[in-house]
């Protein structure tokens, strides 16, 4: 294996001096970029790291744990052991993010803002890209909620897979940090506490024009029309976006009105 390249020593006079635990990660995620590592290989053992650096094990170490923690290595001790490079899952780079916004307040008036923008843009880049084994993927998708559901559990999965239609466009985009970032906003809305007290809700659920949108976008794209495409999500997402807000608001309502009996009640037994 190629030595790491060396940490470049030059730091511009107005730039604040970085940590040299983080410039030997970034050295070590060039590495294995311009190497072309993949899953199951190793890094160069700790000794030649700490040589090569000019570090001390302990910075070295801290560096190796920092790749670990972000889910780039892990870290086998004992004979054959060292450090080997990780598949990063798409799982887990989500539950990384999640994590991060946990405490951030997230609503469903935030996720659309930020939907009705990128599912357009994901929808158009997918259409030159879909063949037509994903097209009927997505027509099998609108099968599992074309009709009422019959029970709480297949109420529950007809809700999710409304999302999962948009995350098989997602995958024939040719933009990966798009196709990620709108797969990622699914599966916000697929977690967000408020959402899953929606989802569960008995009341009908008034798809019809939702599906419609669907189908439609799966004849724009069968005829490779991506404008057509981004049109027919424009209008798509802004109606999910008020219908969401509207139940939203329900709900809440739906929370005031169980919240103010017993207060009226005890209110009377006072009298």
């Amino acid at each position: 294996m190629s030595e790491l390249d060396p940490v470049d020593p030059t730091v511009a006079a107005n730039k604040p001096r970085r940590k040299r635990t983080d410039e030997i990660v970034d050295a070590i995620k060039r590495m294995i970029v311009e190497h072309g590592l993949g899953p199951g290989d190793r890094l160069p053992q700790e000794r030649e790291l700490i040589v090569q650096f000019a570090a001390g094990k302990g910075t070295v170490r801290e560096a190796l744990k920092a790749l670990e923690v972000q889910g780039l290595i892990s870290v086998r001790t004992g004979p054959g052991g060292g450090a080997f490079i990780e598949r990063m899952s798409e799982g887990r780079a989500m539950s990384l993010l999640s994590n991060f916004l946990f405490a951030k307040n997230l609503s469903i008036a935030n996720i659309y803002e930020m939907r009705k923008v990128l599912e357009p843009q994901v929808a158009a880049s997918a259409t030159p890209q879909i063949d037509e084994a994903g097209l009927k993927r997505l027509e099998a998708i609108i099968s599992v909620y074309d009709h009422e559901p019959e029970s709480a559990t297949e109420r529950w999965n007809q809700r999710m897979a409304e999302l999962d239609f948009h995350s098989v466009v997602a995958e024939y985009s040719d933009n990966p940090i798009l196709a990620f970032t709108c797969r990622f906003l699914q599966r916000l809305l697929k977690d967000l506490t408020i959402a899953q007290d929606i989802y569960l809700q008995p009341e009908p659920v008034l798809r019809a024009s939702g599906i419609r949108h669907q189908r439609a976008l799966i004849a724009a794209m069968r005829r490779r029309d991506p404008a057509a495409a981004a049109k027919i999500l424009t209008e798509h997402m802004a109606e999910a976006e008020q219908h969401m807000l509207d139940l939203q608001a329900k709900l809440m309502d739906r929370f005031l009105t169980e919240d103010a009996e017993p207060a009226r009640a005890r209110k009377r037994r006072s009298a």
